[in-house]
C-alpha cells in the first residue's frame, strides 16, 4: 500500500514536518514543501490488516530532532480496507485539542468502546473517506450520518442519510465510491437515532463543500478529520463536593467510606446533579494519631486510606460475640457529631484483622487478586513494606530506621516474600488495599452507569516520610519545603512541609512518575482537580530552617543581581537588606511588657538601638524548638513575634546563587520597609511589581508547557485546575491553551479591581463554587466580616435595609441560584452550601461545618454530615427544591 500525507502548516527556517506512524518516533516519514506551508510526502509499505485503525501524528523536526508534535489524546486515524495495493491520500489539519475537548473526556463521553463492525471498502475506480470527530452521541443513542445534494447522499432527504461507522470512541468514518458523487459536493453531518435511523439533529454549520479530488484507479482520498458540533451537545452541570470521610450512612462505622459513595451518587441522581467531587483518599497513616487526618499528606500516591473501607462488603464475621461487640462500637462511633479519627481507625483496623484471619488466604489465592497484584506490584509491595517498617520501628522517618533506611528492591522483595517472618503483616496490607480497590472501582463504575462525573483530587505534594520519598528520592528536593505565599487566608504564607519536585530529573523520563499516577487515578475517576496547579509553573519553596512561608522563593525563578537591583534606583546594602532588621522601637511595639524577656532570651544588642538574633535562635526552627513544650497563649504570641523578627528582611538570597536575590514577599507590611525613604520605597515597589507580576511570565509559561501537556493528555479524564492565590498572567494562557477548567470563587475574584467576582462573567471552561474545604462555608463567611457582608448584600445582591447578622435560608438560596445560572460548565457546591438554603435541614452549628483552616497546620479534619444519606434521600421537600433549581438553570 502507498500512503501520501498532505497538510498545510507554517514552519520556521530550518524546520521540516514528519509523520509519526503508529507511535514509531524513531522513524518518522519526512515530508517535503515548496514554500514552507504546504507539505506532502509518503511511503510505500506492506498492506496493513483490514479494518484495524491506524494512528499517526505530525511532528516538527530540526536537525533530525522532534522539537514539537501534535498534542491531545486523539491522534489522526484511518482504517485501511480489504482491497490490496491501494493508494491512501490523507489530507489533514494540524491536530491538537478539539475545540470542545471536555466533551471527549471520560467525564462526558465515558469509557464507551464501539463494537468492531467496521466495513471499510474501496472501489477499483477510487473512493472518498469522510472522517469526523463527534462526541457523546452514544449517550443520546445516536449515530453520525451524512446528508447531501446528490443521490448517493440522499439528495437532502432525511429518510436517505448515509450512516457512518465509529472506528474509535467519538471518531466516525464512511468510505464512498467517488463515481457515485457529484461535484462540487454540498453536504452536512446529521445525528440519527441509532434504532430508527431517523434524523434527530442537523449540525449547526453552513453546508460543507468538497471539490472533485480527481482520483486515479485504486486511490482513496481521506478528508481532514472534521469536528462536528450539535447544539444539544452543549452542557452545564451541577454537582456536590464533599470529603469521603464526611459522609454518614446508617451502616457506616463512624466515618464515611467507599460504600457510602454509592448512596451519595443515588442522591445526586435523584436531585438531577451530574457530578460528585471528593478530596484525596490516599493513606496518610504516619503517627496513628488524629494528626494523620490531613488528607493532603499521603504516605503513598497509590494506596488508599484503610479507614475508607466499607466493612459491610467483606462478608459476615463468623465470631458472633466479636461481631456483636464491633456492632456496639460501630453504633457508638457512628452517632458522634464529628469523626473520632483515632477511635475509628483502631476499631476498623481490628475488624479488618479479624476478617483477614477469616477470609484472607482465600482472597489472596483468588485469580482476581493475583491479577490486581501483578498490575500493582510496583507500588503495592514497597507500600506494604513501608507500612510494616513504620510500625516496627515506631517512626515513618525512614532515615531513622536501623535497617532498610536506603531502599534496595532486592532486600524489600525478600522482606515481602511468602516465607518471610513478617509476611502476615505484609499480606494484611495486600488484603486491605485489594478490598479498597474493588470497592472504589465499584463506586466509580456505578457513577459511570448513572451518568455522574466522578471527580477526584490530586495533591500537589507528597509527605517527606512517604513510600515515594523512600524508593524514588531522586525525584525530590528533600531540603526544600513546599508551600504558598501569603494571601487573604494566611498572612504568613503556608508551609506544607512537602519536599519539592526535582523537575529536571522528572523531565528525563518524560514525567513517568506523574503519568503513572494519573493513569492509576483514571481507573476510578472521570475527572480530577489538580491541587495548586501553580506548582507546575513554579512552587513556593521555603528553606528547611523556616516555619512561616515569608522567607520562601519561587522555584524555578530568575533571581536579581546587585547591579539589577540598583538599576531601579535602590542602593543595595547587604547587611541591612538581607539580615533581620531589629530595633528598640520594634521590640517594644511587638512585645510590650515582654520586650525585656525577648531581649534577654532571643536577641542581643549590636549598637545604638539595633539588635540582632542570638546564634542559638537565628532561625524559626530553633525558636520553634524552644517553644515546643509551651502551649499557653502568651508563649504562642511571643513565638509568633520572634518568627516575625527573623523574617524582617528586604531580600532573600537565591537558594543556588547566594550572591543573587529575590525581594521578600509581602515585606511592605514589615518594619524594615518602613525604614526606607520615599524614593527607596518607590524604587523597591517598582522592582517588586516587575519581579512578581511581569518578569517570569514567559519563563513560567515555558516551564508549565514542558509538563502539563504530557500530564493532562496521559488520560481521558476531564482536567480541572485549582488556580487560586498569587496567579501570574501566564497561568490563564496555559489553562486556555490546554483547555483546563479554572476554579472561580466569588470571594476570591480573579480581577483585582473587584471585591467580589462577577458570576455572570465566569468563563465557560470553569468550575464555579461558593466555598472550598479550605474556606469557611457560605454561612460562616457571612458572619466573619459584617462590613464586607453589608457591601455584598447591598452591591452584589442588590438588597437594602438591615443586613441579617446570620445568613437566612432565602439569602443562601438566592446566592446558590446566581451560581447555578452562571456560564460555568461545572457548578460544584460544597455539601454544606447546598444545605444552607433550608433552615430545617442545615447544620444548626455554623462553626461545626468548617472542614479546614489552612492557617493552622495542626487542624483536626473531622467534619461529618449531621444527617444520614438515607435521611437525605428521603427528604422530598428539599430534593424537589434542588431539582427545580438545577432544571431551571439548564444544568440537567
Amino acid at each position: 500500500m502507498k500512503l501520501t500525507f498532505r497538510i498545510e502548516y507554517r514552519t520556521a527556517w530550518g524546520e521540516e514536518l514528519g509523520v509519526i506512524l503508529n507511535g514509531n518516533n524513531s522513524e518518522p516519514i519526512i515530508l517535503r514543501t515548496p514554500n514552507g506551508e504546504q507539505w506532502e510526502g509518503g511511503a510505500e509499505m506492506p498492506d496493513l490488516p483490514a479494518n484495524v485503525p491506524v494512528s499517526y501524528r505530525y511532528g516538527v523536526y530540526r536537525d533530525g530532532q522532534c522539537i514539537r508534535r501534535e498534542s491531545g489524546t486523539m491522534a489522526h486515524l484511518f482504517c485501511p480496507g480489504k482491497k490490496k495495493n491501494c493508494h491512501y491520500i490523507l489530507n489533514d489539519f494540524w491536530k491538537d485539542l478539539p475545540a470542545e475537548s471536555y466533551l471527549y473526556s471520560s467525564a462526558f463521553s465515558g469509557d464507551y468502546q464501539p463494537e468492531a463492525t467496521i466495513k471499510v471498502t474501496a472501489s477499483a475506480d477510487g473512493s472518498i473517506t469522510f472522517r469526523a470527530l463527534c462526541p457523546c452521541l452514544h449517550h443520546k443513542h445516536q449515530v453520525l450520518a451524512i446528508s447531501g445534494d446528490c443521490p448517493a447522499l440522499g439528495d437532502w432527504n432525511i429518510q436517505k442519510t448515509v450512516l457512518m461507522e465509529e472506528i474509535q470512541p467519538n471518531e466516525w468514518t464512511i468510505t464512498l465510491n467517488v463515481s457515485t458523487l457529484e461535484f462540487p459536493l454540498s453536504y452536512k453531518f446529521v445525528a440519527c437515532n441509532a434504532d430508527s435511523k431517523q434524523v434527530e439533529e442537523w449540525e449547526n454549520h453552513d453546508n460543507r463543500m468538497l471539490n472533485n479530488p480527481e482520483l486515479k484507479k485504486g486511490e482513496i482520498y481521506l478528508t481532514p478529520e472534521t469536528e462536528v458540533h450539535f447544539t444539544s451537545s452543549a452542557r452545564k452541570v451541577a454537582g456536590t463536593a464533599i470529603p469521603v470521610f464526611s459522609l454518614r450512612s446508617e451502616k457506616s462505622f463512624g466515618v464515611g467510606d467507599f460504600g457510602d459513595l454509592k448512596k451519595l451518587i443515588d442522591w445526586a441522581v435523584k436531585t438531577h446533579q451530574q457530578a460528585v467531587q471528593i478530596l484525596p483518599i490516599n493513606d496518610t497513616t504516619i503517627t496513628h494519631t488524629w494528626m494523620d487526618s490531613y488528607p493532603y499528606n499521603s504516605i503513598s500516591i497509590y494506596a488508599f486510606h484503610p479507614m475508607y473501607i466499607d466493612l459491610n462488603q467483606l462478608g459476615r464475621m463468623k465470631d458472633k460475640e466479636a461481631l456483636a461487640a464491633f456492632e456496639a462500637r460501630r453504633q457508638e462511633l457512628n452517632a458522634l457529631p464529628q469523626i473520632d479519627y483515632e477511635a475509628v481507625n483502631n476499631a476498623k483496623r481490628a475488624y479488618l484483622k479479624v476478617m483477614f484471619q477469616q477470609t484472607g488466604r482465600k482472597v489472596l489465592a483468588s485469580a482476581e487478586f493475583k491479577k490486581f497484584f501483578e498490575e500493582n506490584e510496583h507500588w503495592l509491595l514497597p507500600y506494604a513494606a513501608f507500612s510494616y517498617l513504620r510500625d516496627l520501628y515506631g517512626t515513618p522517618d525512614f532515615s531513622r530506621w536501623p535497617e532498610h533506611a536506603a531502599y534496595k528492591a532486592e532486600e524489600i522483595a525478600a522482606l515481602c516474600a511468602p516465607d518471610s517472618p513478617c509476611y502476615e503483616e505484609i499480606a494484611f496490607c495486600y488484603y486491605t488495599q485489594y478490598n479498597l480497590h474493588i470497592q472504589l472501582l465499584d463506586a466509580g463504575n456505578y457513577a459511570r452507569e448513572k451518568g455522574i462525573i466522578f471527580k477526584g483530587d490530586i495533591p500537589i505534594g507528597i509527605s517527606r516520610n512517604s513510600v515515594e520519598a523512600w524508593i524514588e528520592p531522586y525525584y525530590f528536593n528533600m531540603n526544600g519545603q513546599a508551600g504558598a505565599p501569603p494571601d487573604a487566608f494566611s498572612v504568613n504564607g503556608q508551609n506544607w512541609g512537602f519536599p519539592t519536585y526535582n523537575w529536571d530529573v522528572m523531565e528525563q523520563d518524560n514525567y513517568q512518575w506523574w503519568q503513572k499516577r494519573f493513569r492509576k487515578m483514571a481507573e476510578y475517576f472521570t475527572a480530577y482537580r489538580i491541587d495548586h496547579i501553580l506548582g507546575f509553573f513554579r512552587i513556593w519553596e521555603i528553606p528547611s530552617h523556616s516555619v512561616h512561608g515569608l522567607l520562601g522563593q519561587f522555584v524555578p525563578a530568575l533571581p536579581m543581581s546587585v547591579d539589577e537591583i540598583q538599576s531601579y534606583g535602590l542602593p543595595f546594602q547587604k547587611d541591612f537588606m538581607t539580615r533581620p532588621f531589629i530595633n528598640e522601637e520594634m521590640l517594644n511595639k511587638m512585645f510590650g511588657d515582654k520586650a525585656a524577656f525577648v531581649k534577654e532570651t532571643f536577641v542581643q544588642h549590636v549598637h545604638d538601638d539595633i539588635y540582632e538574633m542570638r546564634p542559638e535562635y537565628d532561625t524559626q526552627r530553633k525558636v520553634e524548638t524552644y517553644f515546643s513544650d509551651k502551649k499557653d497563649e502568651e508563649s504562642i504570641r511571643i513565638r509568633e513575634g520572634v518568627y516575625a523578627l527573623i523574617s524582617d528582611v528586604l531580600f532573600v538570597p537565591d537558594r543556588k546563587h547566594p550572591s543573587m536575590y529575590h525581594p521578600r514577599i509581602a515585606v511592605q507590611n514589615d518594619f524594615i520597609f518602613g525604614r526606607l525613604n520615599w524614593k527607596e520605597k518607590d524604587a523597591f515597589n517598582r522592582l517588586y511589581n516587575h519581579y512578581y507580576y511581569q518578569r517570569h511570565n514567559q519563563f513560567w509559561y515555558q516551564e508549565a508547557m514542558k509538563k502539563l501537556p504530557v500530564l493532562t493528555q496521559a488520560t481521558s479524564m476531564l482536567v480541572c485546575g485549582e488556580d487560586l492565590g498569587m496567579v501570574p498572567d501566564c497561568v490563564p494562557w496555559v489553562m486556555d491553551q490546554l483547555q483546563i477548567l479554572s476554579l472561580e470563587i466569588q470571594r476570591m475574584p480573579k480581577n483585582p479591581k473587584h471585591e467580589f467576582g462577577h458570576v455572570w462573567e465566569y468563563p465557560y471552561r470553569s468550575v464555579c463554587t461558593i466555598s472550598t474545604h479550605d474556606m469557611s462555608t457560605l454561612r460562616g463567611w457571612w458572619e466573619e466580616d459584617y462590613e464586607q457582608t453589608c457591601r455584598y448584600y447591598n452591591h452584589v445582591m442588590g438588597h437594602w435595609g438591615e443586613v441579617p447578622a446570620s445568613a437566612p435560608g432565602w439569602v443562601c438560596e438566592e446566592i446558590v441560584r446566581h451560581h447555578l445560572e452562571c456560564p460555568s460548565l461545572l457548578c460544584i457546591l460544597s455539601f454544606q452550601d447546598w444545605l444552607s438554603m433550608d433552615e430545617e435541614v442545615r447544620y444548626p452549628d455554623v462553626n461545626a461545618e468548617r472542614i479546614n483552616v489552612p492557617a493552622n497546620p495542626r487542624h483536626y479534619w473531622r467534619y461529618r454530615m449531621h444527617l444520614t444519606l438515607e435521611e437525605l434521600i428521603k427528604n422530598k421537600k428539599f430534593n424537589e427544591k434542588l431539582v427545580e433549581m438545577i432544571d431551571t438553570a439548564g444544568r440537567f
